[in-house]
């Protein structure tokens, strides 16, 4: 009974922001077509698409809240007018019962809050869609945060992804895009996303190795996870005391060097992409802060690690490359590099894509470099590659995501920020140094037990190998001596059905020649035997033309 009332308070909402104007109508089959005729009387008022669409998604509650938030961060898929709009949308969702909060803690710790901490802070400090946040101090008296995951919402996000799905493959039958834009695939990542963020114990690795990674960096700081409080539905980190990376006004009061802070959250990126190839995936302003210690050396400090992504060796190297072919103008290389590295087809014409790739270029590399946005022209390389086929590639889609995030946040802190200048020694050195000595004696050490582990079946593996060919070969000669046979048989049946007919026209030859005897033969049936003759000897000669064939 509750997911029917789901459902049609989601069918109201969808009416009431006539998000059916969304919809191609042409593409849309007949019966929903007269569906969604009764909605042309609700006005849709002067409200754009993408207002429309975020305050659906604001009055239908947390679920799509995020939902559209993830949106927000897929220009591969949405419109700019609509990621504009999207991009607005934040958690506006009240504290849920602090009693329930505390009963929350104490089942998955297996004691009372009053027991468990020195002091605990029963009025929320934070409440978001998914988790809310409350201050302690622990019996060895550091400030720690509980966060903790709210009641029910599990049950909630099964029923509203369930519903999410079922649009989303109406968008993918009927929609002229859905095939390549995979909306379903989409659901399912969000579905993905969403309840890794309910598995605390996630956050917590990665938060840790975060930290580890950045363990001696000036950097970030990544706060640490207290370990013996933590549990799927709890977490418990160390809290941190810094100033809102949006709060510009406490940092320039402070004397924060802004041109290192801004040059430091692009080194940050890179470092996370190409290094450690772990990077936090989710640094939008809400999650950053910046140290109040020494601000002329200024320090990044992140929260809310649930969302990290990795890239694959290849993805690595084709991505650094394409990017420093692309600020180089070679767009023949970032042709060649796309197809090499299985982003479009290989069917794909090389001169075809370099040409689209220029053409997207050269008006945006005629500004000054530090006008120009990488994550934006990054984009614009994923959307010409879009009309030769290129699928949606996840992995791409979430460092983009994280690249514009932390560009934007750069200019927002100093706007002449020159990311090019900060981003191509660092590759070229990446480049540099992945083909390295030390680099690939760094891989032998890693990979070299493994080696020696597998070398004692080399001969093995290759004996098989060869036993397999030699297999092979005498499966395809058997294959040729069957289809030898299979074409004797046929030819044997074609030469029984030809002297068949020889017989069969002899014999009405023999017939035609005895005719002028039976002439003063009837038949009962009152067929005129007129034409006979003429018939019996055209297939007599038939049957002597078969013969000579044979012969």
């Amino acid at each position: 009974m509750t997911s029917v009332l789901r459902l049609f308070t989601i069918l109201a909402t969808f009416a009431r922001y006539r998000l059916d104007l969304l919809l191609p109508r042409t593409n849309l089959p007949w019966w929903l077509r007269v569906l969604f005729a009764p909605l042309a009387l609700i006005p849709a008022g002067k409200l754009t698409r993408g207002e429309r669409l975020r305050l659906a998604m604001e009055s239908l509650g947390p679920i799509f809240i995020k939902f559209g938030q993830l949106l927000s961060t897929r220009p591969d898929l949405m419109p700019p007018d609509i990621i504009a709009e999207l991009s607005a949308l934040q958690d506006r969702v009240p504290p849920f019962a602090k009693e329930k909060f505390c009963q929350l803690v104490e089942e998955s710790l297996g004691d009372n809050v009053d027991n468990v901490f020195k002091h605990f802070d029963r009025e929320p400090l934070a409440s978001a869609s998914v988790a809310q946040v409350h201050a302690a101090v622990l019996h060895d008296g550091r400030d720690v945060v509980v966060k903790a995951i709210r009641p029910g919402i599990e049950k909630i996000i099964q029923q509203d992804t369930r519903l999410l799905e079922l649009i989303a493959r109406l968008v993918e039958k009927y929609s002229a895009d859905g095939k390549r834009l995979r909306p379903v695939e989409v659901v399912e990542d969000y579905r993905t996303t969403i309840f890794d963020e309910l598995d605390l114990q996630r956050e917590a690795a990665n938060a840790s190795q975060l930290r580890r990674n950045f363990s001696h960096s000036p950097l970030l700081y990544i706060p640490e996870v207290m370990w013996d409080y933590t549990r799927r539905k709890v977490l418990v980190l160390e809290r941190i005391s810094g100033i809102p990376v949006t709060n510009l006004d406490e940092l320039e009061a402070q004397d924060t060097d802004m041109k290192k802070l801004a040059e430091r959250g692009v080194e940050i990126f890179f470092t996370q992409v190409f290094e450690h190839n772990f990077f936090h995936a989710d640094m939008h302003p809400g999650n950053i802060f910046v140290s109040r210690e020494h601000p002329d050396q200024p320090q990044y400090i992140a929260v809310d690690m649930a969302i990290v992504g990795s890239l694959n060796r290849a993805d690595q190297y084709y991505l650094a490359r394409n990017m420093l072919a692309m600020f180089r103008r070679d767009y023949r290389q970032v042709a060649e590099l796309h197809v090499q590295s299985g982003w479009v087809p290989e069917s794909t014409r090389i001169e075809e894509l370099e040409a689209a790739v220029r053409t997207v270029c050269e008006p945006i590399f005629e500004k000054p470099l530090k006008d120009i946005s990488f994550g934006h022209v990054l984009l614009n390389l994923f959307r010409t590659a879009r009309r030769f086929n290129m699928e949606v590639q996840p992995q791409l889609v979430l460092l983009q995501k994280t690249l514009l995030n932390i560009e934007g946040l750069g200019r927002q802190l100093y706007p002449d920020l020159n990311l090019w200048a900060t981003a191509h020694p660092f590759l070229e050195r990446w480049l540099k140094n992945r083909f390295h000595p030390k680099s690939l004696w760094q891989d032998l050490k890693r990979y070299g037990p493994e080696w020696m582990e597998k070398f004692p079946e080399v001969p093995h593996l290759v004996f098989n190998g060869l036993q397999q060919v030699q297999q092979l070969d005498d499966l395809r000669g058997e294959l040729a001596d069957y289809r030898a046979q299979a074409q004797r048989r046929e030819h044997r049946a074609a030469n029984r059905r030809r002297l068949t007919l020889a017989a069969v026209a002899s014999l009405a030859g023999a017939v035609a020649l005895i005719w002028p005897e039976a002439q003063h033969l009837h038949l009962a049936s009152g067929i005129s035997f007129d034409d006979i003759p003429a018939a019996a000897w055209a297939l007599s000669g038939i049957g002597l033309l078969l013969l000579a064939i044979r012969r």
